[in-house]
């Protein structure tokens, strides 16, 4: 520790002060007048209490300034003198908290405190027991010290971090509170009140107190981090992706900034932008799954299928018990044409034993009273309580549930919200906002809700509670409208479907019971806003304008080349496309149709639009071309309410099934086809007879208005009724 550091030792603790030296006690007097005389070394003020002072005071010195080790010697020179020495042993123990030596650290703050308590022992106690994980020992060490001090804003912080790691948010928001009370200008607690109030949900609030930390410390790059985490959930984009430039402008080896840029680029409809961000992350960190994940999901979106999965499996290889990136493969390689229906349920079945095999020990007996007759509670379970493809689809259903028969739970696991939301809100008895739950948490309160049927309305896309439904909260677990295949969950008792979406056949290939409902496989109700049916484009145009509606990530080369062959079928025809992505996909797009014989003057390409605006373009389409092996869902539908006939190439599994099956419901079968040359034929009858085009155009929506497709109330009825049907045989089973 060096020379002069042993010298101070040695003149503090061996060397005794000549008879005629002045007394170290500072009295003035000599030694042999006092100290000495009165023979009281340990009182305070004789010569090893002056020592030891005077040793504390350099200690403390070295200490503030950083040179720790000769603190620490001192520090230890001074218990060998006096070994409950309450400052040594308190000082002692903060360096061994610094150094990571959370134990000792523990073991020498709490002899001190036994020798002689003090607010700041308590603390320092607290924040090694807090960094060894104990949560309730920390508490009560911050609330002893808080004892002593009660305006001790640093103890306030502190605690409300221990309780915001215990999940106790509300008493963490009060100390927090509490604590700028005395002190307005604690960046920390403002930073940490944020975080807890993130945790609850509370958007705005969250964002305000983020603010107001960075107005005190604009440079807390983590901070510009989380708000434009806060910003993006409530949709404010442009706002996240400044926060997160300002995040890497100040930290630019910011991997996770870099990542969730990407994530919010994505979102703007940039993708380039975000594919560089991601690998951006991935150079900076080259083990980051989040990263390989959502590089995966940004190249699904631009239709490059093989390289997406290949990123997936990347980032379940680093972190195999990644569910949500388990999730994103199994859904890609539904749009993929190189996997058998044996292969995707094999790969369902992995996710099963990775995530749900665990759980099953742990499930637990229902409370839930056998009685086949009784009103049944329902729970639906979904992230997509917004404007979007599924609660297009739920809200018909739960604007008809017979509330005689059905009592309706919606578990709503995200932050998005619009007019759609308040009206599913509206028709649900119990609306329950689930997303700051834990899997546990959530699965717990479906439980002491008294669920009997609950129904997932996510399977493995984004959002999805499928951890939750792994734990079986319900006694009957169904999956129904927003994925296009099985769960792969033992958990999973029943899928809803008809038998046109899976013919005979298909059960092989599902770890649930098929319920297959009559009439429809489910409801679509037009929103109030869709315009009315343009004139056929063509009789103005004098050609015939094809069109691909759907997202640009259903299309591949073999739809593709499929189209070509239309296209050259009727030489004079165009194609005009929607949600093609600028840049590098749509340049590759054009390409390709170049290479198949296709010039771009046949292409009319145009990327996202709002839905007002989507559904304005439907006009300027007279043939609608579903793609295929994954058809159109929400999209078709649409689509022959405006008017404009489908051609639907049926597959055999449900993804490349839904179009046929909204055909057959609306009793509009002459628009599938079940081969590619039947596809073309199909196609090529329409193209060349445009009276017959425009009299199946101008009467398409009251066809489909009169179908079971848009009875609502049936509809339901039916579902109630399969409802019913499962209730009573798991009675039956039961009793």
């Amino acid at each position: 520790i060096g020379y002069c550091a042993l010298r101070l030792i040695r003149k503090l603790f061996l060397s005794k002060p000549g008879r005629n030296d002045p007394c170290p006690c500072g009295s003035g007097k000599k030694y042999k007048h006092c100290c000495e005389r009165h023979n009281a070394p340990a009182t305070p003020g004789g010569p090893a209490a002056a020592a030891h002072a005077a040793a504390l005071q350099a200690a403390l010195e070295h200490h503030r300034a950083g040179r720790l080790p000769l603190a620490q010697a001192i520090y230890q020179q001074i218990l060998q003198a006096e070994p409950d020495h309450p400052d040594a042993l308190h000082y002692l123990g903060v360096i061994a908290s610094a150094e990571g030596r959370q134990r000792d650290a523990a073991d020498l703050i709490g002899r001190a405190i036994r020798t002689q308590p003090s607010r700041s022992m308590h603390y320092n106690l607290g924040n090694a027991l807090k960094a060894l994980g104990s949560l309730d020992e920390a508490a009560q060490s911050y609330r002893a010290a808080l004892a002593l001090k009660p305006d001790y804003a640093e103890a306030l912080v502190n605690l409300g971090n221990v309780l915001q790691a215990q999940g106790k948010l509300d008493e963490a928001v009060e100390n927090y509170r509490r604590a700028l009370q005395i002190n307005p200008g604690l960046a920390d607690a403002l930073v940490n009140l944020g975080n807890a109030l993130r945790a609850q949900g509370r958007l705005e609030e969250t964002a305000e107190s983020y603010r107001r930390a960075l107005a005190l410390r604009p440079d807390l790059a983590e901070t510009h981090f989380h708000l434009g985490l806060v910003s993006r959930a409530q949709g404010n984009l442009d706002e996240a992706v400044a926060c997160y430039r300002k995040a890497l402008a100040l930290k630019p080896d910011y991997a996770d900034a870099c990542n969730n840029l990407g994530i919010a680029l994505r979102a703007q409809g940039k993708p380039d932008e975000a594919i560089e961000q991601y690998r951006k992350a991935l150079a900076l960190k080259p083990d980051y799954a989040e990263a390989f994940s959502n590089l995966g999901g940004a190249l699904k979106n631009q239709g490059k299928l093989d390289e997406a999965i290949g990123h997936y499996r990347q980032a379940l290889a680093l972190k195999p018990d990644f569910a949500d990136a388990h999730s994103n493969l199994v859904f890609c390689m539904q749009f993929s044409s190189n996997y058998s229906m044996a292969e995707l349920f094999a790969e369902h079945l992995r996710f099963a034993a990775q995530y749900e095999a665990p759980l099953k020990p742990y499930w637990k007996a229902y409370q839930n009273s056998p009685e086949p007759e009784r009103r049944l509670k329902v729970g639906y379970v979904s992230a997509d309580f917004y404007r979007h493809a599924v609660a297009f689809f739920i809200e018909p259903v739960l604007a008809n549930h017979d509330k005689s028969r059905v009592e309706v739970y919606c578990y709503y696991n995200n932050t998005q919200q619009d007019e759609l939301t308040e009206r599913i809100a509206a028709y649900a008895d119990h609306w329950v906002p689930c997303k700051v739950l834990s899997d546990d948490q959530l699965a717990e309160r479906i439980r002491s809700d008294g669920i009997d049927i609950l129904v997932d309305l996510s399977g493995h896309t984004a959002g999805n509670r499928l951890l939750v439904f792994a734990r079986k909260p319900a006694p009957l677990q169904v999956i129904y409208l927003g994925y296009p295949g099985t769960s792969g969950l033992s958990a999973m008792d029943y899928r809803i479907t008809d038998r046109h979406a899976d013919p005979e056949g298909n059960e092989a290939y599902y770890s649930e019971k098929l319920i297959r409902l009559p009439g429809s496989l489910c409801c679509y109700r037009p929103t109030g806003d869709m315009p009315e049916v343009a004139p056929l484009p063509a009789l103005k145009n004098g050609y015939v304008t094809f069109g691909s509606l759907n997202n640009f990530n259903k299309l591949n080369d073999r739809c593709l080349e499929l189209w070509s062959v239309l296209l050259k079928a009727v030489p004079t025809a165009r194609l005009l496309m929607l949600t093609v992505p600028e840049g590098t996909a749509r340049e590759q797009l054009i390409e390709k149709f170049a290479g198949l014989g296709i010039s771009a003057s046949r292409l009319e390409l145009h990327g996202k639009f709002p839905y007002r605006e989507f559904h304005q373009m439907f006009g300027r389409v007279d043939i609608a071309l579903d793609p295929f092996p994954v058809t159109g869902g929400t999209t078709t539908c649409e689509t022959l309410w405006m008017g404009v006939p489908v051609i639907v190439l049926a597959g055999q599994r449900f993804i490349s099934r839904v179009g046929y099956s909204f055909l057959s419901a609306a009793g509009l079968h002459d628009f599938a086809a079940h081969s590619p040359e039947d596809y073309i034929a199909v196609a090529t009858r329409l193209a060349d007879n445009i009276p017959l085009l425009a009299k199946i155009h101008d009467g398409l929506r009251a066809r489909v208005a009169a179908s079971p497709l848009t009875d609502a109330a049936a509809f339901t009825r039916n579902l109630e009724n399969a409802y019913r049907e499962i209730w009573s045989k798991w009675c039956n089973r039961t009793t």
